[in-house]
């Protein structure tokens, strides 16, 4: 199965490509730009949304659902976030086709222009703030704490599946607040569920940090985000917490009664994450072989592969595998028996191993005979032999998950510090930017055209501005002027 998959030494973006289709996680749709995420990769999501969309509900979050077309004159509403979104977005003129004259086609029905254009949604904040005004007259209506799980479009041209795709699956969480300490609150609290999501569930080690004003989200005051490491040393965005000040509530004139008897602008946010994830994922952990999945996201956890000869032997393998698989469903572990006879043990291995599968039990006659299973890892490729008779096997297996979720965790955040670096001049960092990669930890002057001068010689933007930096007086490393801290720089996707 992984026979021929490109290594991720010599051909890093082919690996990555070549790895989600073989995979079975997804696919280029006939729609330029767009992708079918197939029943594989969709299970992945799947289990990554149930564990976000459960640890929103335990902050107090409800979910909602709003239209996929926003009116035009919505986006105009709030001048930075229609100039962030304007060169991304698909447009909707017509409501209507015809037969073409000659009746072999279809044309669009020159009759039918909308009144107004509709935007296919970049992102919901118009539309959601617009509904708002509705909603909210009281202090006593807020918070306010709503998220949407929904698909969005953004017209990229240049795309790759699950990291930058023109429609993209994703959740977006909109909040509005009687005070600014509350939203601010609410906005650093997202990106620590983000945060926590990332290393408890992806086993991704991430950093939190402040976006600079040049990478915040248009139409927002600040932007907080987790960023993450690629196993090429590049960057990676994993999610953004969004507080928007009172420029949505402005823009669409949401105000509220307060306690005191006075009327003001609620205070609002938004923060999001996306399939993007599901790239993460994939770079962050897997290997030439194909996908390491930590074991709380894989759809199938433990995989059962019988080696026979003989029906009874099948027969006998059989009984002995449902048992292990019930005591295992017991616990709440994911598990799949696979006695296809259409193909050999060999190349089932070589198919969980590609998808994977984080544990692998093969059992034969000989080690029915034995009382014994051998279990292969899929993180670290180890086999190894263990007596059901000494052990009680769901146990064991229950735990040994446990062991690999903080084995691939682990992997990753001693990568990530190795690929972390103080950087104290324009020359070191010209030269680690282009040979080594990674993260930069290095002195900036605060200002935007520093920041663009930087980028534009050396292809890095400022990832973060880590939230648990320590001031630190110091020298901007390209215009020498003086800097109050250390930023994060890297290349990224």
């Amino acid at each position: 199965m992984s026979k021929g998959l490109p290594k991720r030494s010599e051909d890093y973006s082919l690996w990555y490509n070549e790895l989600v289709k073989r995979a079975d996680l997804a696919e280029n749709s006939p729609v330029r730009g767009c992708m079918v995420i197939k029943p594989y990769g969709y299970s992945i999501w799947e289990k990554m949304q149930a564990q976000l969309d459960k640890m929103f509900k335990e902050t107090g979050h409800t979910n909602a659902y709003f239209p996929l077309f926003i009116p035009k004159s919505y986006l105009s509403k709030e001048a930075s976030h229609v100039e962030g979104f304007a060169k991304e977005c698909a447009v909707v003129t017509h409501y209507r086709l015809k037969n073409s004259e000659d009746g072999k086609s279809v044309v669009v029905d020159p009759e039918a222009k909308l009144e107004e254009e509709l935007i296919v949604r970049p992102t919901s904040e118009t539309v959601i703030w617009s509904t708002y005004k509705n909603w909210i007259q009281s202090y006593r209506d807020l918070p306010l704490l709503v998220n949407q799980w929904a698909n969005v479009v953004r017209w990229e041209m240049r795309t790759r599946l699950f990291l930058r795709t023109a429609e993209f699956l994703w959740q977006e969480g909109h909040t509005a607040h009687a005070t600014k300490a509350e939203a601010v609150e609410e906005t650093v609290r997202m990106m620590h569920v983000y945060a926590e999501f990332a290393e408890k569930h992806m086993a991704l080690p991430v950093v939190r940090g402040l976006k600079s004003e040049n990478e915040r989200f248009a139409g927002a005051e600040d932007t907080y985000c987790i960023e993450a490491m690629m196993q090429d040393g590049k960057a990676l965005q994993a999610g953004t917490s969004h507080f928007l000040g009172q420029n949505f509530a402005k823009a669409f004139d949401v105000k509220f009664a307060t306690k005191e008897g006075g009327l003001d602008y609620v205070w609002g946010t938004s923060w999001g994450v996306s399939t993007r994830l599901m790239g993460a994922l994939i770079m962050a952990h897997s290997d030439d072989n194909g996908l390491v999945l930590p074991p709380k996201l894989a759809p199938i956890q433990v995989v059962i592969v019988p080696i026979y000869k003989s029906e009874e032997e099948l027969d006998r393998i059989s009984e002995k595998a449902h048992e292990i698989m019930g005591a295992l469903r017991e616990k709440g572990i994911s598990v799949h028996f696979d006695h296809r006879d259409t193909h050999k043990p060999g190349w089932k291995f070589a198919e969980y191993e590609l998808k994977g599968v984080p544990l692998r039990i093969a059992m034969g006659p000989r080690d029915l005979e034995n009382n014994t299973v051998e279990l292969a890892r899929r993180d670290t490729l180890t086999k190894a032999s263990v007596d059901l008779g000494a052990v009680d096997i769901a146990s064991y297996i229950y735990t040994l998950l446990d062991e690999i979720q903080d084995a691939i965790y682990q992997k990753a955040m001693n990568f990530r510090e190795e690929m972390t670096t103080e950087v104290n001049s324009w020359e070191e960092f010209q030269d680690l930017i282009e040979n080594k990669g990674g993260f930069l930890s290095a002195h900036w002057d605060g200002t935007t055209e520093t920041e663009e001068k930087i980028k534009e010689l050396s292809k890095a933007t400022i990832r973060c501005i880590p939230i648990d930096q320590k001031p630190e007086g110091g020298k901007c490393i390209l215009t020498g002027n003086p800097s109050k801290g250390r930023v994060l720089f890297a290349r990224a996707y």
